[in-house]
């Protein structure tokens, strides 16, 4: 098999996976592992050298991935839009495995924009996010991070001209097994560590011991629009009580904020940074500097999360 058609041969696989991912949020829990003569070991990976954020040098095939479960994304630490969420979702995986993180499960972070992101600038992102042992975050030559893209399945199909329009899918996988599984952003925590801590895994442990059965896990609930907006859009930096994580807690945020700053905050955080806007500028700071994304929400979007927001302070007011 050419290298061309090794790369279809991938990819191909790798939309499939689309369908068993939704079989891991059903219940499901299928096995599919690489057939013997599986390209996917040290002869299709790129063997590229890395950089992580102290500085250290690392083969991506023989040092990052090899015999591994790992969860791989490509990120830049200037980023509006996904990159933040994407960061602070993982890091709610992480910390359902982190007695496992670094020992045989490992997170990879790698930047599209090498030129930015020098190991300083991302020892800085990862210390706003407050990361532990077991993720590294990399950087690289430009063209050796474009082929692990394209290798992953992980590149724009209609091209990256700018930054913003990379690819905001991540991969999780084990090596060895030949498995691996492309997820969003927004897949829910619970989900990811289940796959990476026990269907991708070779001792199919859960964290803290114990073995894991689809058939345990709790159906998900009925939830409507405003609220999975919620949750799959804000809860990965923020609470609805007065408990703060990556950004503030909620609770009460209608009553203390002009409800027009803040469906414009929701909407647009980019421009209103941009402009220097003096609470958006404090909330920045107070928060770690970490980037609230711009989601690219609707008017109605926006008016619902409010809703839900304020229905969490005032619960009778918005009972029927």
């Amino acid at each position: 098999m050419n290298k061309h058609n090794v790369a279809r041969y991938l990819q191909g696989k790798i939309y499939v996976s689309l369908l068993i991912s939704v079989m891991f949020a059903f219940g499901a829990c299928p096995t599919w592992a690489a057939p013997k003569d599986s390209p996917w070991g040290g002869d299709y990976f790129p063997n590229v050298e890395l950089t992580d954020q102290n500085g250290k040098n690392f083969k991506f095939y023989d040092d990052l991935i090899k015999d591994k479960v790992v969860a791989i994304n490509f990120i830049y630490t200037h980023c509006g839009d996904s990159c933040p969420v994407e960061t602070a979702n993982l890091k709610r995986v992480y910390a359902l495995l982190e007695d496992r993180m670094g020992k045989d499960i490992f997170f990879y972070s790698i930047s599209i924009d090498p030129k930015h992101d020098t190991p300083k600038a991302l020892k800085e992102y990862a210390e706003r996010f407050k990361v532990g042992p077991g993720w590294q975050f990399l950087t690289g030559r430009k063209k050796d991070i474009v082929t692990l893209q394209k290798k992953l399945g992980l590149y724009n199909s209609e091209g990256e001209k700018q930054l913003s329009d990379h690819n905001t899918n991540f991969i999780i996988g084990n090596e060895s097994s030949g498995q691996w599984i492309k997820k969003t952003p927004y897949d829910e925590p619970m989900t990811l560590a289940r796959a990476l801590g026990y269907s991708l895994s070779k001792n199919k442990i859960m964290p803290g011991g114990k073995h894991a059965k689809y058939s345990d896990a709790k159906p998900l609930p009925d939830i409507n629009k405003a609220e999975e907006l919620f949750r799959y859009r804000c809860s990965s930096c923020h609470s609805l009580g007065t408990e703060s994580g990556l950004g503030p807690g909620l609770y009460g945020v209608t009553l203390q904020r002009d409800r027009a700053w803040l469906k414009r905050w929701i909407k647009e955080p980019d421009k209103m940074l941009a402009e220097k806007d003096p609470l958006a500028i404090e909330l920045y700071n107070r928060y770690n500097k970490v980037l609230m994304p711009n989601f690219r929400l609707n008017d109605s979007d926006v008016e619902a999360l409010i809703d839900y927001m304020d229905s969490a302070a005032n619960p009778n007011k918005h009972a029927h």
